[in-house]
């Protein structure tokens, strides 16, 4: 007999909205408060995890069909080729540097080669959380 979760079900795709709000608000105020990659990362994981919970595993992977031990890769690529880039600009490892744009919807703002790498990290953390768990709920 299979479980009716249709209350379960509706309140995940709320609060998993939220939480994808929460995790990028956190992601993009990195460098100027409180966050970044690595706390934005974990939200954004969570919100995975309980998507895992709340539906069967299949499910989910079927909708959201990654690998997310390529995620983990590409993003600790992405995070070492962002150290390693500013090399090639005579600049130390690791060096920012940012400047003040004009975008059309958002108007001057500012855009700094740190995301590049907090965004290495989102991912990287993201990859291995969910793969962890992952592997967890398969054992069981």
């Amino acid at each position: 007999m299979k479980i009716n979760d249709v209350i379960l079900h509706a309140v995940t795709k709320i609060v998993v909205f939220i939480i994808f709000t929460m995790a990028v608000y956190l992601f993009l105020s990195g460098h100027h408060n409180p966050g970044g990659g690595f706390v934005g990362g974990l939200v954004l994981a969570s919100a995975f995890v309980l998507l895992f919970l709340a539906f069967d595993m299949e499910t989910v992977r079927h909708a959201i069909p990654f690998d997310f031990k390529y995620v983990a890769a590409l993003g600790a690529f992405i995070a070492v080729a962002s150290g390693v880039g500013s090399v090639f600009f005579d600049a130390p490892i690791l060096s920012m540097t940012h400047g003040y744009f004009v975008l059309p919807i958002f108007g001057e703002t500012e855009l700094a080669t740190v995301t590049l790498f907090e965004l290495g990290v989102a991912l990287a953390v993201v990859g291995v959380v969910v793969t962890i768990i992952l592997s967890i709920g398969e054992d069981i």
